[in-house]
């Protein structure tokens, strides 16, 4: 019984033994050089400031290896460009990274004193990200943090995301009217939403509206009832002015 006992010891400490060596083995390669990222692709990004982000990412992936990618580090070296929502990282093992970026759409722009920020969906201020070509909401002051948070403002924002790209490109700015939320079209008619519900039926019904050459003319389209929409306040006719037929 004391051979057989000694013999079970022995094998016991012999396990550890080899599974301290296999720990350390294993400690040591997931931050050895055989596993450093030599290549990092960076995918998802676009704009102005797109080689600046893909220049951090690089510059942090490349100090990690594929067994041991540290994604609060990636997150840290782009947190000076808001429009970065988060990060999607692959490896190809052994040297080889991959991080595709989420990046923020901005939707419209906040202005107020003469400063103007791009913000995201959900209020989200995209601090430089350009804002020429995006509809413009006003506010009575900045936000001091990084978000949006008048409630107001958060609506007609919600508006803005829920537009077609093409529609949402062709407004020039959002206020509140007797009608509730407007829009001011370039070129075009005021758009009247009244709330923010039904946000997509209201602007397909938009959209459909003003795909009519009956709407032409109109300086307004009321979208309170999308199921519904009224054009109107045309101006009369030149030889209806005149009298002539």
């Amino acid at each position: 019984m004391r051979t057989f006992a000694r013999r079970h010891l022995r094998l016991v400490l012999a396990v550890a033994v080899l599974a301290a060596v296999l720990a350390s083995a294993g400690l040591w390669l997931r931050t050895s050089s055989l596993v450093a990222v030599e290549r990092v692709e960076v995918s998802g990004i676009q704009g102005h400031q797109a080689k600046q982000i893909r220049g951090a990412l690089t510059t942090a992936g490349l100090d990690m290896t594929t067994l041991a990618l540290d994604k609060a580090a990636l997150q840290d070296a782009v947190s000076a460009y808001p429009i970065v929502r988060n990060l999607r990282t692959t490896t190809d093992f052994p040297h080889g990274l991959r991080i595709d970026v989420n990046a923020y759409v901005p939707v419209a722009t906040v202005t107020a004193g003469g400063s103007a920020l791009a913000v995201a969906f959900d209020g989200v201020l995209l601090r430089g990200a350009p804002t020429r070509g995006l509809p413009v909401v006003g506010l009575k002051r900045m936000p001091a943090g990084d978000r949006v948070r008048d409630a107001d403002a958060m609506r007609a924002i919600g508006l803005m995301a829920a537009a077609p790209a093409a529609l949402r490109a062709r407004i020039d700015r959002v206020f509140r009217s007797s009608r509730g939320i407007s829009a001011a079209l370039q070129d075009g008619p005021k758009l009247y939403f009244g709330g923010d519900e039904r946000a997509r039926a209201k602007w397909a019904a938009a959209a459909e509206v003003l795909r009519q050459s009956s709407s032409r003319g109109a300086s307004y389209v009321d979208l309170r009832l999308p199921d519904r929409p009224v054009a109107g306040g045309f101006k009369p006719r030149t030889d209806e002015a005149s009298g002539l037929t």
